[in-house]
């Protein structure tokens, strides 16, 4: 890397359909690196790498479900058999079901785990002995500032981004002698659809509420971050960075 550049690295980004993993996607693709991008929604994928193609950018649709250790582990091996490499992957696939404990979805329950965990767990599983092997590399992963607190009617997304974030320091302190560098992105409150998602209307309704009183990030704002921590030298690592809108004062 040179002058903050990422000419001839390969990244894989997951959930790049929308929100962080889209700005992620087309702030690598600006850097010079070439982009895998996964998620469930063919459609989106195709216009979004028709748009980084079109920058002259070089983009892998990958049709990908994280929940499904196969689909992860088929990304990985494609990105490497078709890009020639990968030097960096970005763990942006996640949801956000907020509900209470108490009578709460047990279904929303599953599916925040095993995307917001499990998913990240099985595509790093899948990618992680490349870096090893070459020496090299980044993992990011998306966690929130709701891995550092809990509050009512989080409690089930509060665990899963805590999980992350002790999933994210194990593994730095087993591959950091290999020259690999895992880092952890905690956003604060951020304009995506993660709110659309939301099951339990009062929730919804709540979390509207929250973040119409502030000046939220924009995926943007976290995808910069993203490129400051892999374009930084070799023997610099970026393990971790909370970002949140200034308005923003809880979790």
């Amino acid at each position: 890397m040179s002058g903050g550049r990422l000419d001839g690295k390969v990244a894989l980004v997951t959930g790049a359909s929308s929100g962080i993993g889209e700005a992620t996607a087309k702030a690598l693709s600006a850097a010079g690196a070439a982009v895998a991008i996964g998620a469930r929604r063919a459609a989106k994928l195709e216009e979004l790498a028709e748009q980084l193609e079109k920058a002259g950018g070089t983009a892998l649709r990958l049709d990908l479900d994280v929940t499904d250790e196969q689909s992860a582990a088929a990304a990985v091996q494609r990105t490497v058999d078709e890009l020639g490499r990968i030097d960096i992957v970005v763990n942006a696939a996640g949801l956000m079901l907020l509900g209470p404990l108490v009578d709460g979805n047990t279904e929303d329950w599953r599916r925040m785990m095993s995307t917001n965990v499990l998913g990240l767990m099985y595509v790093t599983h899948a990618a992680i002995p490349h870096l090893v092997e070459q020496g090299s590399g980044d993992v990011i992963n998306i966690s929130s500032v709701a891995g550092r607190t809990a509050k009512p009617g989080s409690g089930v997304y509060n665990a899963s981004k805590w999980a992350v974030n002790a999933f994210s320091e194990s593994l730095r302190q087993e591959v950091t002698s290999e020259g690999v560098r895992i880092t952890l992105i905690e956003p604060g409150a951020v304009d995506t659809a993660l709110n659309d998602q939301i099951t339990d209307e009062t929730a919804k309704a709540a979390s509207k509420k929250s973040y119409d009183a502030m000046r939220t990030l924009h995926a943007e704002d976290v995808a910069n971050a993203i490129v400051y921590t892999v374009t930084q030298p070799d023997h610099v690592a970026v393990n971790e960075i909370l970002i949140r809108p200034t308005d923003q004062p809880t979790p």
